[in-house]
């Protein structure tokens, strides 16, 4: 048997790396924004919420088309796009401007994770998708981990434009790999028939129940219960990953006054974290699955373990007041959990969906899970403003940090109401 699925997965990983990237620039460049734009709080988390609503919606209209085109072109469409989007965001003159580059972005970078889960659940048996998941996904944490250690750098100098410009040109070099490495596995012809084999061994009877089905309507999908459970633990766990990726700089700023290149490492030490995480939450299920639990079993275990291990951060405030390190390992213990639970809510899908159908599915639920991101940016925004008037900012931090820690259970108890035993594939 080869290892061929695991080069395909290093080119996912690479794609949702830089994916993490672009968009976790404007974050380490706010002070600048703000001094070039003259915003305040609100006028960022408006920023924010543009991008999150074109994400929303094209999340739902990128998981189609990559159901439709296929994985090959869909994946490799997106990622010129959004590098086109990214480094436009260099050319911009004012507020409106940097809005409507954040739109581009948003309504682009929403087919990564369609793409990704498409392509991972054509080259991987069931088995084995949450650890592939959980390396991929690590990208994310990995691009949020690259960002402090370069864009704050390019900024100083050579200004904050060439941050976008550098950044969002690292797309460019990946479609190169992509072209020259990937293919579907029925046509790829690096792969031995063993390792197809083996791809397919615990996907038989899924495709025998869905075959000669090629189009499923949207409004079918969203009537099944799986598909809620999905969407409505997206819903209510992707917004706590967006609050971190747009507000931990500016948390770390406000309350211990670092600033720039001063954030690097605390912010690459949290992400180093959350990668870990991921590829440990990806791992836990399979060595379950292998100790011989159901494949149902294991994914909804694993994941009530990680609602738990979020629960820390509620006391992150008050254990880094002595020594700012101690606050640092909280936030990446919180960070880590959410990429552990993320490996596992994105795998449900292909657990239980064909793959004809993962695309649009995973759409929909991304497209809840920037819903929920919206509504944090705008809370977040307001609430932020409103205690800094007062003078009273940690307060608006303690209030955010009291929802992320207690997110996953709800999340968790919410999905385990509205699928409590295995459920088989419908479409």
């Amino acid at each position: 048997m080869g290892n061929y699925r695991w080069t395909i997965c290093a080119l996912v990983f690479f794609a949702t790396t830089i994916n993490y990237l672009d968009r976790t620039v404007i974050s380490l460049l706010k002070s600048n924004l703000e001094t070039e734009f003259s915003w305040n709080e609100t006028d960022y988390a408006n920023i924010v919420i543009a991008f999150q609503i074109s994400y929303a919606l094209g999340m739902v209209v990128m998981g189609r088309v990559i159901d439709k085109i296929g994985s090959k072109w869909g994946y490799a469409l997106v990622i010129f796009f959004w590098s086109i989007a990214a480094s436009g965001h260099a050319l911009v003159r004012s507020t409106l401007g940097f809005l409507l580059a954040r739109v581009g972005l948003g309504v682009t970078e929403a087919g990564n994770f369609p793409a990704a889960i498409k392509t991972v659940a054509e080259w991987f048996p069931i088995r084995e998708r949450a650890l592939a998941t959980g390396i991929f996904n690590s990208g994310s944490s990995i691009g949020a981990i690259v960002a402090p250690l370069t864009v704050p750098f390019i900024a100083a100098a050579f200004g904050w434009r060439w941050a976008f410009v550098v950044t969002g040109a690292t797309g460019f070099i990946l479609l190169i790999f992509w072209f020259i490495f990937y293919e579907v596995p029925a046509k790829q012809k690096r792969v031995s028939l063993k390792e197809i084999d083996y791809i397919q061994i615990d996907q038989v009877k899924t495709d025998d129940q869905n075959a000669g089905v090629r189009k499923i309507p949207l409004l079918d999908l969203i009537k099944i219960k799986t598909t809620w459970a999905f969407a409505l633990g997206k819903f209510l766990t992707d917004p706590i990953w967006w609050f971190y990726l747009f507000w931990l700089p500016a948390f770390l700023k406000s309350e211990y006054g670092l600033d720039g290149t001063a954030m690097a490492l605390p912010l690459a030490l949290v992400y180093s974290m959350s990668t870990i995480g991921s590829v440990f939450g990806g791992w836990l299920p399979l060595y379950f699955i292998r100790r011989g639990w159901s494949v149902f079993t294991a994914r909804k275990k694993s994941m009530l373990i990680y609602a738990f291990c979020a629960l820390p951060v509620i006391m992150v405030q008050y254990a880094g007041q002595k020594n700012m390190w101690f606050a640092v390992l909280i936030m990446g213990f919180a960070t880590a959990a959410h990429q552990a639970w993320s490996a596992n809510i994105y795998t449900t899908v292909s657990d239980r969906f064909s793959k004809i159908s993962v695309g649009s599915v995973i759409g929909f639920g991304g497209m809840l899970g920037a819903i929920g991101g919206i509504l944090i940016a705008r809370f977040a925004g307001l609430l932020f403003d409103y205690y800094k008037s007062m003078g009273h900012l940690k307060t608006g931090y303690y209030i955010m940090f009291f929802i992320c820690g207690f997110g996953y259970l709800l999340a968790w108890s919410i999905m385990h109401f509205l699928v409590p035993k295995k459920i088989s594939v419908e479409y």
